[in-house]
């Protein structure tokens, strides 16, 4: 049985794992090599050659290839010696016998045969997955199975009779479709599936389901609307400040332009005025011309945080409030202040035109479709100027305007067929721009306490995986360096090069150096607000912490404002109000602030310098989220925010050199990152093969990223085998997470442990909440032990940390504050998982999984408690990415050594808390975050026991290992299970398999009381199982150094009988 790291080693590995252990091992191997195992080995050994030793004739290099191979030998020994036993008490294999036989009794019932032939596509797709023995949960099918599908499909679609629709089925029928283009498969059964399924109502997509239908009497009110506002004292302040917009003065080349133009490329300087004024130049125009009824235009935006402000802007503009029925609202994910239906302004995020799509493919309610930033090149932007291009061809009456910075507008253009452009100029007066060493010099900042770490070990522990082109760019970095600093000696103080130095050896941004750089600007320049760019909400909240520390600012002298997607709670109105005289405004913000939003009164930019980029690496299927160097586009668009009232100041927190190296763009997002959620996307809005969808993209990903993620998607079995979506893929296609954490969500509400599972889903989709004070490591590893409550488990350690806090939370701010303090938590970090799980749980009620949106809903909850099962959940969502452990026998490293099929060898993240683990009860962990470094090291990891694995994992089959009956997951997770018992498992699971089936095709909560029903017993029977499962014989003992001379084994005391 090949475990998938192999036992080769290399000759030198071989070698010393053979003579480590020649004089104590001689008895072990009598016993374990006299069943049989590797007659090539024993053939190998020639005469007069001892059983661990080669023999006498071998020479050389021929010695260490027979250590190599008596190595591998010994290895696979072990291995099986250790194999956890799946075992059950005669008591319970009764009960589940029975319980089985009662189930299927149930399926030959007459009356469920007459409710399966009244039941929905799903229903159908069901029953045929139990004819068939198999279920779309364990992945390929079998092939006499997918020939048997075969020719019943083909007999149900003779003619007179409907084609087999239904989707899981399509899979297993393609020799009945083969001669059809593959975009055309999904058609039939999309029919089907809108004749039978319930129309879900879709609050968030309210204002595209309209009808738009000319009205009279409302161009008319509109026109005098629009005419009495011109006597408003509001509106008439309000039109000052618009007419000096440079957009404003571009107003009737604009509105001629759009109207004479199917698309049309608006670029613009920051601060021209584009976002706020394009879309009311688009009203009023249609008001004016007696045409308003007929006007509905929608303006995307990439932030939830700037589809509010910019609303909110264009309402006050137009004297109004935002949404209300007024002319200007906005709508982001489960939340919005909608304006009128007809002769109206709508700003929204990107994500929710996709979700319209799938209700409306056309948007035949939309007149005129903004995409605003479309220079910032984002997935979703990327991806919906895919489908704009398409739909053009279908709507000859929709307008479509592309807004971007003034950064590569052509290239829009040529992909439009070269449609026209139009350039507005900026308003904005000379910025000075000061470098790092400028800065350093005017504050004279001296670094405290830097991380001295060698840059490599730094690298380690945040993660680094960089792409080789940016590894380049730091190679000629650190080259470039000694010249560099020699040319700024004389132009600056010795200090200012030592400090310019020291600052260069940590990659980290340092917010003392901001706090310094502020008092400066406070203390020695005009007034004006500032606004300080950041790369993330760590960085904000810390710089937040920072400035409220120190007495000078908690004065009303200032108001400090963070600023970040992810804030929910901030008044967004406040950002752009200008404070009395002698308060200074303070923003901090990240790069949200670029070109989203406007704040007019700034004068003062510090630009941190970094930005959050996302990367994947397809090799090694690897993806990395970190503060990357902005690039000279970015740089230029903050620099930009310092001049629109009066001349204003840059400050860069980089040196000349790196501005120098800096990249001209950042690569798109839709060829950095990995695409499962955008494969999703573009499956349930019916886009066709996803490859030749994406072929179509403005820069296209690559063949080999696109075949990862399909690939694994079908693992996932969210697809099919011919690329369909499956009930449990169309699930988690609308949950705005990526698929293995949607996964993880659906399976926490139907097994009842919502509140902990959601905890996790939110952490793992965000971050977790603790942090590491430098100097403070083992206090905060020992910190984050003891909240783990020796679960192993780094997932239930953030579920507990959470609980802690909510309970805490409760008795009021001192005792939060503390418990965050004492446990090295984020308070910030741990009320956004908390909104976010709110999030989650409305979406899983809109789809009918649970029946409140309250996370801790008692229904929801009947199995919280259980430990055990929330592994089990964790495994359904995280597989296939499981490690093996096994003992290490090294003096310097005690512990576990820790293997992946796909890696071989691996290491645990000095992070989790089983980082220094010596004691574990099984032998398999299952992870969410791989990172190679400077090796492969798992983030997260939990410790899962066999009967998870059985259960949630992927196909199981049963064999027989030479003298072991065996029951494998995959055929390499494999136990030792007597046949009968492995039988019944197998049984249970695809019982499960296809309770789990039908509750994803028909979501309702499971009744938890109904002890009688089949879902609830087959549930209760495995919660049974999972919980009560006995220590496997052999685990749960210390796995320390072995003393010298000595080998261990996982197991060596058991026996391989039963």
């Amino acid at each position: 049985m090949s475990y998938g790291y192999g036992g080769g080693g290399g000759g030198r590995k071989g070698r010393r794992g053979g003579r480590g252990c020649r004089d104590s091992s001689r008895e072990r191997w009598d016993r374990g090599g006299s069943r049989g195992n590797s007659s090539d080995f024993d053939q190998d050994r020639g005469g007069g050659g001892q059983r661990d030793r080669p023999p006498p004739h071998l020479k050389g290099r021929e010695i260490g290839l027979w250590y190599a191979k008596y190595g591998a030998v010994r290895r696979k020994q072990a291995d099986r010696r250790s194999r956890a036993v799946v075992q059950m008490d005669e008591a319970r294999e009764q009960r589940i016998t029975e319980l089985l036989n009662s189930v299927q009794n149930d399926q030959l019932d007459p009356v469920r045969d007459s409710r399966d032939a009244r039941a929905s596509t799903s229903d159908n797709w069901q029953t045929a997955t139990r004819n068939s023995g198999h279920c779309y949960f364990d992945g390929d099918v079998p092939e006499e199975d997918k020939q048997k599908t075969e020719v019943k499909s083909e007999e149900e679609g003779r003619p007179g009779q409907k084609k087999v629709t239904d989707k899981s089925q399509s899979h297993l029928s393609t020799t009945a479709i083969k001669d059809e283009p593959p975009d055309t498969w999904d058609e039939d059964q999309e029919e089907e599936e809108e004749r039978e399924k319930p129309i879900i109502k879709d609050k968030d997509a309210e204002f595209l389901v309209q009808e738009v239908v000319r009205d009279k009497s409302l161009d008319d009110y509109l026109k005098r609307d629009l005419q009495s506002k011109k006597s408003d004292p509001k509106y008439k302040e309000m039109l000052k400040f618009r007419e000096k917009l440079p957009s404003y003065g571009e107003k009737e080349e604009l509105v001629n332009l759009i109207n004479s133009n199917r698309v049309l490329v608006v670029s613009g300087e920051t601060g021209c005025g584009k976002t706020t004024q394009v879309t009311q130049f688009i009203l009023d125009d249609h008001i004016n011309r007696g045409m308003g009824s007929m006007c509905r235009v929608v303006c995307t935006q990439p932030r939830r945080i700037s589809a509010i402000s910019v609303a909110e802007r264009v309402a006050a503009e137009r004297a109004e409030s935002v949404g209300n029925g007024n002319s200007c609202g906005y709508q982001i994910r489960l939340q919005s202040r909608l304006p009128r239906r007809q002769g109206s302004i709508l700003y929204c995020t990107t994500g929710i035109i996709l979700q319209w799509l799938r209700s409306d493919p056309l948007l035949s309610s939309i007149s005129h479709l903004v995409l605003d930033e479309i220079h910032e090149r984002n997935l979703q932007s990327d991806v919906l100027l895919i489908i704009v291009k398409d739909l053009l061809s279908l709507r000859d009456d929709l307008k479509v305007i592309l807004m971007s910075a003034t950064l590569n507008a052509e290239k829009f253009s040529a992909y439009f067929d070269n449609c026209p452009m139009i350039h507005i100029p900026g308003l904005t007066f000379p910025v000075e721009e000061f470098l790092l060493e400028d800065i350093i010099e005017m504050t004279r900042y001296r670094p405290q306490s830097q991380d001295r770490r060698p840059s490599w070990k730094r690298g380690f522990l945040q993660g680094r995986n960089s792409r080789p082109e940016k590894e380049e760019k730091e190679a000629e970095y650190r080259e470039s360096w000694p010249c560099y600093a020699r040319t700024l000696q004389g132009r600056y103080s010795d200090t200012t090069i030592e400090a310019l130095e020291i600052l260069d050896r940590d990659e980290k941004i340092d917010l003392d150096l901001i706090l310094a750089l502020i008092r400066y600007i406070v203390l020695n320049e005009e007034e004006g607000a500032i606004l300080v760019f950041l790369p993330g909400w760590d960085n904000i909240s810390s710089l937040n912490d920072l400035l409220m520390a120190q007495q000078m600012f908690r004065s009303d002298q200032f108001v400090i404002i963070p600023l970040h997607s992810l804030m929910p709670t901030v008044n967004q109105t406040q950002v752009f109000k200008r404070p009395p005289p002698g308060v200074r405004k303070i923003v901090i913000a990240t790069n949200i602030a670029e070109t989203s939003i406007t704040i007019d009164d700034v004068v003062y930019v510090i630009d941190g310098g970094k930005i959050k980029e996302t990367n994947f690496d397809t090799s090694n299927n690897i993806s990395t989220m970190m503060a990357e160097w902005v690039s000279l586009a970015n740089a230029k668009q903050r620099k930009g925010r310092a001049g629109r009232v009066c001349p204003g100041k840059c400050y860069h927190l980089y040196n000349g050199l790196r501005a120098s190296l800096l990249d001209a763009y950042q690569l798109p997002e839709i060829m950095r990152t990995p695409l499962e959620e955008l494969c999703l996307q573009i499956k349930i809005l019916k886009l066709g093969s996803i490859g030749r969808f994406l072929e179509k993209a403005l820069d296209r990903p690559t063949e080999k990223a696109v075949n990862l993620a399909i690939k694994n998607l079908t693992d996932l079995n969210a697809l099919d085998h011919t690329e369909n979506l499956t009930a449990l893929g169309f699930h988690l296609a609308r949950l705005p997470v990526e698929p293995h954490i949607g996964k993880l969500i659906l399976f926490g509400a139907l097994l009842g442990c919502l509140d902990p599972v959601l905890t996790i889903a939110a952490s793992l989709s965000f971050k977790d909440p603790f942090f590491i004070p430098l100097g403070k490591e083992k206090m905060a590893d020992m910190r984050r032990k003891a909240l783990s409550r020796n679960s192993k488990s780094d997932h239930l350690t953030v579920v507990y940390a959470f609980q802690g806090w909510a309970d805490a939370k409760q008795h009021g701010a001192r005792y939060e504050r503390e418990y965050c303090w004492e446990n090295f938590l984020s308070a910030n970090t741990l009320q956004m998982l908390q909104n976010m799980k709110g999030q989650f749980a409305e979406h899983l009620m809109h789809a009918g999984f649970v029946s409140s949106k309250d996370p801790r809903d008692p229904k929801s909850n009947v199995n919280s408690g259980n430990e055990k099962l929330i592994k089990a959940v964790i495994v359904a969502g995280l597989y296939p990415k499981v490690a093996m452990i096994r003992p290490s026998h090294s003096k310097k490293r005690p512990g576990v050594k820790v293997y992946t099929q796909a890696d071989g060898r691996v290491n645990i993240h000095p992070k989790s808390v089983n980082a220094e683990e010596t004691e574990f009860n099984y032998t398999w962990l299952i992870y969410h975050l791989k990172m190679r470094t400077s090796s492969i090291f798992l983030y997260d990891c939990t410790e899962v026991s066999p009967f998870s694995l059985l259960f949630f994992g992927g196909d199981i089959t049963i064999q027989k290992d030479q003298d072991q009956e065996t029951i494998a997951v995959d055929q390499w997770i494999v136990f030792r299970s007597p046949a009968r018992i492995a039988h019944l498992v197998k049984s249970l699971k695809k019982e499960l398999d296809s309770l789990l089936q039908e509750k994803i095709c028909n979501p309702a909560p499971v009744d938890w009381q109904n002890r009688q029903s089949k879902d609830c017993a087959v549930i209760t029977a495995i919660i049974d199982l999972i919980t009560t499962q006995e220590k496997p014989t052999g685990c749960g003992r210390t796995w320390a150094p072995a003393p010298r001379g000595q080998h261990v084994y996982f197991n060596d005391e058991d026996e391989d009988d039963d």
